[in-house]
């Protein structure tokens, strides 16, 4: 596992593409779009690959729905953690601010109309998209979003996104059947 320090976290380089969860379960994967669906009424763990083909998991990782994220058996592997959202902005914090962080960590190729950015940070965040609660997909090559282990409230998680239009690591509330890109930060 390849690891990056930005000021004083280490964070994955990669997404996510965890099979199962710490304790040796499997997380459902969701290979249809019911299955997608049905996770998310009924407020269960699920995962897909972008446009459920497997190809992208190799470039993008996988998406999950928040309760995956926040299940009690762990997405993360030993050591690592889904980082909170408060860690989220004490990395933007740490490299110049919501406003600026995200040429400093988007990828220098991959981003439609010209998105492509410094990443001097080295975290190579790249436009994965997301998986909507109605089960379709959109934005890659557009945004990247990241989920945090931090609700908003009963209905909504924090995520992060990158968007190929501007600059900024922009923190929004997404309602948990959304399927998002995971990064790790180390315990």
């Amino acid at each position: 596992m390849t690891v990056v320090q930005i000021g004083n976290q280490q964070w994955m380089l990669e997404n996510l593409g965890a099979d199962y969860f710490r304790n040796g379960d499997a997380i459902p994967q969701a290979e249809t779009h019911e299955a997608w669906l049905l996770a998310g009424e009924n407020k269960q763990p699920a995962w897909c690959y972008l446009e459920n083909d497997k190809a992208n998991g190799q470039k993008y990782g996988k998406l999950y729905n928040w309760y995956a994220v926040n299940d009690a058996r762990g997405l993360a592997p030993v050591g690592w953690h889904v980082p909170t959202d408060l860690e989220w902005k004490m990395l933007s914090n740490q490299i110049g601010g919501e406003d600026f962080a995200g040429e400093k960590m988007k990828s220098s190729s991959g981003w439609n109309n010209h998105g492509n950015d410094f990443n001097s940070t080295g975290f190579t965040g790249l436009p994965g998209g997301y998986r909507s609660g109605s089960g379709s997909f959109n934005s890659v090559g557009n945004n990247g979003i990241w989920w945090s282990a931090s609700e908003a409230n009963g209905a909504d998680a924090w995520a992060r996104e990158l968007a190929n239009s501007n600059a900024s690591l922009s923190r929004y509330d997404y309602t948990k059947d959304y399927g998002f890109s995971v990064r790790c930060v180390r315990d």
